[in-house]
């Protein structure tokens, strides 16, 4: 049976070099914090515990990750190395467990590598996560004796022109029996040129006491990669973005261009789904069967029906779509509106919180909020529901089959009874009757008079 696993996660560091005031751990990925993203890992492992230690910018960190309760919180004051950091967080682990080490700079750990190596820890193994790359400048380096096992771990400005040859790098992240760590972790000296307690020294405790080491090697490099300035982290977005790319053409979707899509969030497509360049789809997104997505397009926590057509330049916004529809080009769509099948939404047009009928139309420089349109209506071009007097919103309710004319006020509270028509240029300010003309009294006049005047030299 395997112990009881612990996750402490590293997020105590500034981040120099990213020149930001804000802790570098919270530096999103695809509209993530970093850190967010590493705790989804480690959540997906079913840890007994998970704690995090936090140092720089720990107010800001608690209070971006307050809704998450299974979180133990450890505090590294002053910073002083690795080693150090996890000596915090031992008081609040399961002594007989596994604890697994991450870090919150380094996003993009896959759930399939943490679980190799998390496997291949126990009781009496410490397991420790490696990666053979071209260049190792600048990274720690794992040292094998003659028989291939690792003996330890030696960093860069530490190294020696032979062990600099190296390059299989360590990346930090282990799992260890929880116990050996209380045990080693207070031992650890800071002699080396950091003056820090290094983390990796353990490695060389565990061959000196004899324990099981086994190696695991990662299967990418960005995986593994840290972030520590705002190149890296642009790098590890494109990375994150491609991935996310793959795998939804491997799912049969078309991408107009791959290197030209942003997914900050969930994207959910159902078959023979095309997306053109630079479409943004934030929260939870779903689109369903033979969607097609126009360039340039936002859309956030919205759901969209089948074989509905979003035209470039539109944003849709915490929204529900039904199939068929016509969206856009340039169509605002905002949060709490629901659309029904077949309903066409046109250029320049704002829909809010409004739910509109089968088969109805504003195809035309519109806006229409906190609104009821039944089915069949069509709304002409520069129409307003006048829906705020300045202190409350008020609901308009067109009902079934309703033609309204072009530049139509439509002032809230107010009810459009059924099959009624509403002439050009008409302020409707009370009820309009059903299976009726609406207009607006007016005399037209002209003037053969009149001289039109021109411009002083």
């Amino acid at each position: 049976m395997k112990p009881p696993l612990n996750v402490v996660i590293l997020a105590a560091g500034k981040g120099t070099r990213m020149k930001s005031a804000r802790a570098k751990v919270l530096h999103p990925i695809a509209g993530k914090a970093m850190l967010a993203h590493v705790l989804d890992r480690a959540r997906e492992l079913a840890p007994e515990k998970i704690s995090i230690v936090i140092g720089f910018g720990a107010d800001e960190i608690r209070t971006t990750l307050a809704a998450q309760t299974d979180i133990a919180w450890a505090t590294q004051e002053p910073q002083l190395g690795t080693g150090h950091a996890v000596l915090q967080a031992m008081p609040q682990l399961t002594n007989a467990g596994v604890t697994l080490i991450l870090y919150g700079d380094v996003p993009l750990i896959t759930r399939e590598t943490l679980a190799a190596l998390v496997a291949a820890a126990d009781a009496h193994t410490l397991a420790w996560l490696t990666y053979t790359v071209l260049d190792a400048t600048g990274l720690g380096r794992i040292v094998r004796d003659a028989a291939g096992a690792a003996n330890a771990i030696v960093e860069h400005k530490d190294a020696t022109e032979a062990q600099r040859a190296i390059r299989e790098i360590n990346t930090g992240i282990l799992a260890c029996p929880t116990a050996w760590l209380n045990d080693w972790l207070p031992t650890l000296g800071n002699k080396n040129a950091q003056g820090e307690y290094y983390l990796t020294d353990i490695l060389a405790l565990a061959v000196a006491a004899k324990r099981n080491v086994a190696t695991i090697s990662a299967k990418s490099e960005w995986e593994i990669a840290g972030v520590n300035n705002k190149n890296q982290l642009a790098t590890l977005e494109r990375t994150h973005q491609h991935n996310i790319a793959s795998t939804l053409m491997e799912a049969g979707v078309t991408l107009a261009d791959p290197a030209r899509i942003d997914v900050r969030g969930t994207l959910t497509c159902g078959a023979d789904v095309s997306i053109d360049i630079n479409c943004i789809f934030e929260g939870t997104v779903t689109l369903g069967a033979r969607v097609k997505i126009g360039a340039n397009c936002i859309l956030n926590n919205c759901r969209i029906g089948d074989k509905t057509d979003i035209a470039p330049y539109s944003f849709i916004d915490d929204a529900v779509i039904g199939n068929n529809a016509r969206i856009g080009p340039y169509a605002r769509i905002r949060p709490g509106t629901t659309l029904a099948n077949d309903v066409h939404i046109g250029n320049f047009v704002e829909v809010k919180a409004s739910d509109i009928g089968t088969g109805s139309k504003a195809n035309h420089l519109s806006y229409i909020g906190d609104t009821t349109i039944g089915a069949g209506v069509n709304v002409g071009a520069g129409t307003i529901t006048c829906n705020y007097d300045g202190a409350n919103k008020h609901r308009t309710v067109i009902e079934d089959n309703v033609h309204i004319g072009s530049d139509v006020q439509l002032v809230a509270p107010v009810t459009v009874g059924k099959n009624a028509t509403i002439a050009a240029g008409t302020t409707v300010w009370k009820d309009a009757p059903a299976d009726a003309l609406t207009l607006n009294t007016k005399a037209q006049v002209s003037n053969s008079a009149w001289v039109r005047p021109t411009k002083k030299k």
